[in-house]
């Protein structure tokens, strides 16, 4: 099979390359699992330097691999630089932390000696989704690898250039060979890997029908798992909050990445005595972003990444538009690339599909409000539970609500991004487990007692 990538402004072909067959994958691993012997064997010390060149390496390059970015899924090269750094300053963090979080933990029960210890499994298989191509593997692959892992990656087949870049930057930073390896194949080969237990765990970023899948299958064979599904974001502004503030991280929360992103606002949530004001403040901002070419230092949102995804919107705008919305559409339509032009409804319903299902796109409903347990109730109504963001000059009333909203993240006065300082992760069917801090790296260890009596 031929693995194309394609670049959805120009709607050209960018690269062509060969998938990998089974055995060619199996013969993969094998090595991957020999170098886990002498990956392993280092001192947390000496593993952690790697990650620091690493991360010179990605600020040497940045605009080479902001262009395979751009090139790849069109987002904006101004973001697709931002991407680049996420990930050097991801390398820094657990390189100045790596060391301290996986040191033993001593216990006193009375016993001689007691302490808990952080060994690592093996074989880590990380299933990397597209929308952000180099910061989702490497927040998978640099706390599992610090932690003496190995990892392999299925990246998403739109971006193989990418997967390949980040194989050799590993490499250039000097990781012995298949201590980090990329794999070339589609989903069916993917699970054969996992079906044959040929990993030792096993992380997905992705969507409900992928992570449930993996999920079943995982846990048939006992296999640890991360899973970073879907959301449904809601942006929750109150009568008391900076609307100038909160509609200019509105835009850039639900636009950023063309929208294409799991913790984008994707739920408006406003009070009715604001209602008015705040969507004549976001429809401002809106009409302040520009579309177009992704390459261009002033274009805020590019094409989406694949041309399947137009069709999808376009079903979730007719739902919409079938019970009762007139959406406000903004900026100039384009002859070529895959481009959806960014979309508020104002007055939508929850029984839109919009306010159901996750939207990765550059569509915005806001739901109007009576009152704040109406916001909960709403924000709640949700089979999502990632992030969510609070608008409120009251902060304590903000982390009241906070305590009474189902998701895992919660951004009060600000966006709702990651953070390597801080876990990442979600509830209900956003997800299972943690990535980024000292949790992320715990995620795919034994965490084993010993216990010394004399």
């Amino acid at each position: 099979m031929r693995i194309k990538s394609i670049n959805p402004y120009t709607e050209e072909v960018n690269w062509t390359y060969d998938s990998f067959s089974f055995e060619e994958c199996e013969s993969m691993i094998e090595n991957s699992r020999t170098a886990f012997s002498g990956w392993s064997s280092l001192s947390v010390e000496e593993r952690t330097k790697y990650f620091s060149r690493v991360g010179k390496v990605l600020r040497q390059n940045a605009e080479i691999y902001a262009e395979i970015i751009t090139k790849e899924m069109g987002k904006p090269i101004r973001q697709s630089r931002d991407e680049i750094e996420k990930c050097a300053w991801i390398c820094d963090y657990y390189a100045e932390n790596a060391a301290e979080f996986l040191k033993d933990e001593v216990v006193d029960i009375g016993a001689e000696k007691s302490y808990v210890t952080f060994e690592p499994l093996g074989v880590i298989f990380g299933i990397i989704p597209w929308s952000f191509p180099f910061e989702h593997v490497f927040r998978f692959a640099v706390p599992s690898m610090c932690a003496g892992n190995v990892c392999i990656i299925k990246h998403a087949s739109n971006v193989p250039a990418s997967a390949l870049e980040i194989e050799k930057i590993f490499l250039e930073a000097g990781f012995p060979e298949n201590v980090f390896n990329t794999l070339l194949i589609d989903s069916k080969t993917a699970m054969e890997i996992i079906e044959e237990e040929l990993v030792d765990g096993i992380s997905l970023t992705g969507n409900i029908d992928g992570g449930s899948e993996i999920g079943e299958l995982a846990g048939s064979l006992v296999k640890p798992l991360v899973l970073e599904l879907g959301s449904s974001d809601p942006f929750i502004v109150l009568e008391d909050a900076d609307l100038e503030r909160a509609t200019q991280v509105a835009a850039k929360s639900s636009f950023l990445n063309t929208g294409q992103s799991h913790i984008a606002a994707k739920r408006f949530i406003v009070l009715e005595t604001i209602a008015v004001d705040f969507i004549e403040a976001f429809e401002l901002e809106m009409q302040e972003l520009k579309i177009g070419d992704p390459m261009d230092e002033e274009t805020d949102i590019g094409p989406l990444a694949k041309k399947e995804f137009l069709d999808s919107l376009e079903r979730v705008l007719k739902d919409a538009k079938k019970k009762g919305a007139e959406p406000h559409v903004y900026g100039e339509d384009h002859s070529k690339g895959f481009f959806f032009r960014p979309t508020l409804i104002p007055a939508a319903s929850t029984d839109m599909k919009v306010c159901n299902v996750e939207v990765f796109g550059p569509i915005a409903p806001v739901i109007t409000v009576k009152n704040e347990d109406e916001a909960v109730k709403v924000a709640n109504a949700t089979e999502f539970g990632l992030g969510a963001e609070i608008w409120s000059r009251d902060l304590e009333r903000a982390q009241r609500l906070a305590k009474r909203i189902k998701f895992g993240l919660v951004a009060i006065n600000g966006m709702v991004k990651s953070d390597p300082r801080l876990p990442f992760g979600g509830v209900k069917k956003s997800g299972i487990g943690r990535e980024l801090s000292h949790y992320g790296l715990k995620e795919f260890v034994n965490i084993k007692t010993v216990v010394v009596n004399k």
